[in-house]
Parts: C-alpha cells; structure tokens; sequence
C-alpha cells in the first residue's frame, strides 16, 4: 500500500511557508510576488515525478499523470488571506503532491497505469471576485466579461493586468474531463475547534455547508441630533438595532447543533456624531448543510423583518445576496476515507461536516468528491496564529494518502 512521507509532506509545507512569510503566518494573496513563485515551485516539484505540469491563464497549476489506468483529481488552494495562516489551503495542495508522489512510487499501482493529478486552484480566497475563481472557471462558470470585469478588491489592479504582469495573459484556461477522474479529493484544515475539543486529529467530511447572506436595509429619517424630540424621531439606526436583537433572541430556537449566524456588517448613513441616521444596513449571513433548515432560517428572517416593518416607525426590506448550495460528499470517497482513517489513526477520526466553504464544493457538483479535515490550533484560521501540530499534519497525511491508494486499487 502507498505511504506518505511525512519528513517530505513537512518540508514542502516548510518551504511554502517561507514564501510571503508574515510573523509565523504568509501573506501570499494571489497574483502577489510570492504567489507566482510558489505556483511555479509546485509546477518544478509535479514535473520532477513526470507530470506534465503548468499554469493557465488564470492562475491554476496542473499536473497530471502519465498512464491509461485510473486517475483521481486533488488539490486546494495555494494563495492565502493578506497576514493570514500557513496551512490554509495550501495543507491540500501539499496532500494531493504527496499522494501523487506515493502512487508513483508504489509498483503496484504503477503498473496498473494509476495516477494522482494535482491541482492547485487560484484565488479561492476572493481577492479579485469573493467567489472561487479559480475552481470556477475549472468547471466553466466564468466568461470572459468575468475575466475583464474582476479587480482586487485591496486596490492593487485588474486581474487582467496582474495575470499579465505575471506572464500568463493569453494562456488558455484549464478545464474539467470528467471521464478521466474517479473523484476528487481535497484536503484542509478544521478551521474550527471541534476536532481538538473532542482530541481527535482527523476528520472525515459529511458535507459542505451552504452560505446564505441577506442585505437588510432601513429606511427612517435624518434630521439633527439635539433638537429633534425622541418622541418623533425615525432613527434608522435604532431599528436596525431592535432587529439585530431580535435575530440574536430568537435564532437560538430554531437552528439546528450546527448551524451559525453573524451580522458581519452594519452601516449607519450619514453616520455623523449629531445626525440622525436616515437609513441604515445590516448584511447577515448563516449557514447550515440541511436545506430543510436553510428554508426555515430563510422564512423566520423573513417574517422578523415583515414584523419590523409592520411596527414601524422605519421602513425595513431585505434582499438575497447570494445563496449556495449544500454539497454532499460521495459515500464512496467518505468510505475511503473512513477505512484510511481506522488502518492509519484509530480511535483518533469522525465523520463532521465543513462549516467553512471549500473549491470541492464546486467540484462536487460533477465529480464524487470528499474531504480530510486536520485539527486546527485553538480554532483560529484567518490569522498569522493559525496552526496545527506537525504530528496532526503527519497522520492526516498518512490518511489521505492511505484512502487516494484504496480508491485507485479500486478502479
């Protein structure tokens, strides 16, 4: 059976960290410096096993192997957050370079023809759409107008003109052959705490959870801060408040174990010390993996803001910003990962689903897919503090690349 090297998986991941390294985290956002470097290192290392390995013209790198036999798909992301964490994203690239690695190196598998392709997606942390771009244009969800319309949302350019300055304007983007694959397989960190607070170190993804978000608007009256009396006021601020409220008091009733929601924005206008505001904003988001539950947050934060509206004295609507889809991960690649788990950290794994979106969520929707979650430090992602023991590292490792041997021995 193929077996990681972990010394290896932890010295690429050592490497990659150097690249944009920020106090013990990276700043690599994509498109950066430090981003092209690390594409081009991971296309070095996927052609020094034979790989035919590039990059598109949107940032992608791909390497695939050689042979006829059965072909799994794996990779992540390799950009990070600005002054984030080491293993976000990347931790699934280095998996899927490991795996690739261990199946050449096993005869077994060899002379069946079997191979691993990597790939390591661009920008699926958002900096130029806040969707993910990379994976998006894999499956051919992103046009041309897309391409021309995309800018840094940090202000540093057009993704045209940054794909460019990285010599990659006008390369031909890479695109899914379903009928190659037997699945895809991804790898990350928790990036919650709920593996380390039940001292487990690997997690065998049920599911993906869908994300839906809601701009709440109000509109009342702005008028001057000292002498308008309280009695007569149609302060759009104070009626975003009481919603606000009221979403806090009542969700906890109706969610489910997993389900969570934040008010990640509030905005006040003019937002001035002696002004009354005139109109205010609130974008509130939650998520959960059961439709069942999404429709019915849907419809409770729906009647909240008829209720608000109802009551007055503000006018209060809501409007959908974006609603994904739950992805379901195939049993069959759950179950690889279940039996890779027992031979490789018994006791020590659980089935979870993902609480954070993931580029398998749009892979999932034409190939089976799953996923390997590692514990995360303290719950913390998106932060230079980010981090997760090398032992945790390791087994994860040896798990990933125990399920990707079964499922190519499999055929």
């Amino acid at each position: 059976m193929a077996k990681a090297n972990t010394e290896r998986v932890l010295s690429d991941l050592y490497t990659l960290r150097e690249m944009g390294r920020y106090k013990t985290g990276v700043h690599r956002p994509t498109l950066s410096e430090e981003d092209i470097r690390s594409r081009h290192w991971l296309t070095e290392q996927l052609s020094a096993i034979g790989h035919e390995a590039s990059i598109d013209g949107i940032a992608n790198v791909m390497g695939c192997a050689r042979g006829a036999g059965p072909k799994l798909l794996a990779g992540s992301h390799i950009e990070t957050q600005n002054h984030a964490g080491w293993l976000d994203g990347v931790l699934g690239v280095i998996y899927a370079l490991e795996a690739a690695r261990a199946v050449a190196e096993d005869p077994d598998l060899t002379a069946i023809g079997a191979g691993v392709d990597v790939i390591a997606f661009a920008d699926e942390e958002g900096h130029f759409s806040g969707t993910f771009l990379g994976s998006e244009s894999f499956v051919g969800q992103v046009s041309e107008a897309d391409m021309d319309a995309a800018q840094d949302r940090s202000g540093r350019g057009s993704l045209r003109d940054m794909l460019a300055g990285a010599g990659l304007a006008g390369r031909p983007r890479f695109s899914l052959d379903k009928d190659r694959y037997l699945g895809f397989l991804e790898a990350h960190i928790e990036q919650g705490d709920w593996l380390e607070a039940n001292d487990l170190s690997v997690g065998v993804v049920t599911s993906i959870v869908a994300i839906w978000n809601y701009r709440i608007t109000f509109e009342g009256v702005q008028n001057h801060a000292g002498t308008t009396r309280m009695a007569i006021r149609k302060d759009a601020g104070r009626a975003m408040m009481r919603l606000w409220q009221r979403i806090e008091d009542t969700f906890p009733d109706i969610v489910a174990e997993r389900s969570v929601w934040t008010v990640g924005r509030v905005t006040l206008e003019p937002g001035a010390p002696s002004i009354i505001p005139g109109g205010a904003e609130l974008i509130l988001q939650f998520r959960d993996a059961d439709p069942e539950v999404l429709n019915r947050l849907d419809a409770h934060i729906r009647a909240l803001v008829a209720e608000a509206n109802d009551a007055g004295p503000c006018a209060v609507a809501i409007a959908p910003i974006g609603q994904s889809t739950p992805a379901v991960m195939a049993p069959e690649i759950q179950e690889a990962f279940r039996q890779g788990a027992d031979a490789q950290a018994p006791g020590k794994w659980a089935m979870m689903p993902s609480g954070a979106g993931h580029d398998a969520q749009l892979i999932a929707q034409f190939l089976p897919t799953g996923m390997l979650f590692v514990p995360s430090i303290g719950g913390i992602s998106h932060h230079w503090t980010e981090d997760t023991s090398d032992e945790d590292i390791a087994l994860g490792a040896q798990v990933y690349v125990d399920a990707a041997a079964r499922l190519l021995r499999q055929g």
